[in-house]
């Protein structure tokens, strides 16, 4: 076990810098090198653009999974949620998730016996998963590091026991009664080849929100030249004073005299860069940017015109929608693992996972139905219910509509 804990602290140091990338991504404080070879450095640092299409696209996911609670819940899972904050634990772990591709879950019990439930980032902890439940096999978590990102507090999870790890010798051994590592995995779109799954900020999206910083930045630049043309005087005599550069450039009336052969200067002004190449790239990107994440060019900032109904919101965000039910169903699972370990921890009994077949995690609809969509759901449950008796009840017309029954 203790050559299984070097292989996991070496797994975690190979991810810890692509999970903080995302997360400054996600803030909006990386800042990719420039490529270009046109502007000089110390102009570009002037201009440095700040764009914040990766937390948009994060955020957009993240507010529209709302998680409702458990059907069927017959082990009670619902009340070890309830003592812990649901309302920040769910939105906290389904960012973190959205974000690094996953989180995890650290289960241990309160003064009073009852269980915590921590949300830790992805570039804290790390474990070997089982395909076929999507809980660990053996896990590691850094539950507490200094100031310099050192840990002080390890923990080595495991089936029978948690090892806790103070700044890097053995502390203290608590025996797990749960039968499965008290640290669960919380996966955002998983599969074989990625078993911890993907970020909902991808390379690709990255690359468009790095091309179109630079885009802004070179607007910014050319913007200068934009609000104060280039000009230019041929033919002055040598003999002339050196103009002030300033003063020639905001003043509305310049003299010049004719000089001792008669000859006068003349002026010019260079042709004003246009800015409307700048906004079509950065529309561009926009588009591609929106294409790639399920956003329309609304969520961007780029107005095209007002949607008449939610249903016509519905319409342009198809692609959201559906990205929105694949996520619920990979969060829906582990907040059953989450839930499962918990109460299997509080009761001190290994329970089997097969006996929670029957519990269902239900969520709030994606997109919130306007009067007109509650008026087409109860007129379509009249007419199915006339032909299939009690088909639609209170339960599954609150699923629809989002409102509790209660």
């Amino acid at each position: 076990m203790e050559n299984n804990l070097d292989k996991l602290k070496q797994r975690l140091q190979v991810h810890i810098p692509r999970v903080q990338m995302r997360y400054k991504r996600y803030e909006s404080k990386y800042h990719p090198a420039d490529v270009g070879f046109v502007v000089p450095p110390q102009i570009r640092g002037q201009y440095a653009a700040v764009l914040g299409w990766c937390g948009k696209a994060v955020d957009s996911l993240a507010d529209r999974l709302v998680f409702r609670g458990f059907k069927d819940d017959n082990f009670g899972l619902q009340d070890i949620f309830n003592l812990n904050s649901p309302d920040i634990f769910f939105d906290s772990a389904i960012l973190s998730a959205l974000i690094a591709s996953c989180c995890f879950i650290y289960i241990r019990k309160d003064e009073e016996g009852a269980s915590a439930l921590e949300v830790i980032e992805a570039d804290k902890a790390t474990g070997f998963i089982d395909p076929i439940t999507g809980l660990l096999k053996e896990g590691y978590a850094m539950l507490a590091t200094d100031e310099l990102s050192r840990p002080t507090l390890e923990a080595h999870f495991l089936p029978d026991r948690t090892d806790y790890y103070v700044n890097g010798k053995f502390s203290q051994s608590i025996k797990n009664p749960a039968g499965v590592p008290l640290l669960v995995p919380v996966i955002y779109r998983p599969d074989a080849v990625r078993p911890f799954g993907r970020s909902r900020i991808s390379r690709s999206a990255e690359y468009l929100q790095d091309h179109a910083k630079r885009t802004l930045e070179r607007a910014d630049i050319t913007s200068e030249f934009y609000s104060f043309p280039q000009k230019y005087v041929v033919g002055l005599s040598q003999d002339a004073e050196p103009m002030d550069k300033w003063k020639a450039t905001i003043s509305s009336m310049l003299q010049f005299t004719k000089d001792e052969d008669g000859d006068s200067p003349k002026l010019g002004q260079f042709s004003q860069p246009s800015m409307s190449p700048f906004t079509e790239q950065l529309r561009t990107l926009a588009s591609a940017f929106a294409g790639e994440t399920g956003l329309t060019l609304d969520d961007l900032g780029f107005i095209t015109e007002n949607p008449s109904s939610a249903e016509a919101i519905k319409a342009s965000h198809e692609t959201l929608r559906i990205t929105a039910r694949k996520a619920q169903r990979c969060f829906g699972t582990a907040f059953l693992n989450v839930g499962y370990v918990a109460r299997c921890l509080e009761d001190e009994f290994p329970y089997q996972r097969n006996q929670f077949y029957l519990t269902k995690p239900t969520w709030y609809p994606v997109f919130e139905p306007d009067m007109a969509t509650l008026s087409g759901i109860g007129d379509a449950a009249i007419k199915i219910n006339q032909a299939i008796p009690q088909y639609f009840n209170k339960d599954n017309l609150s699923e629809l509509t989002g409102l509790d029954h209660e």
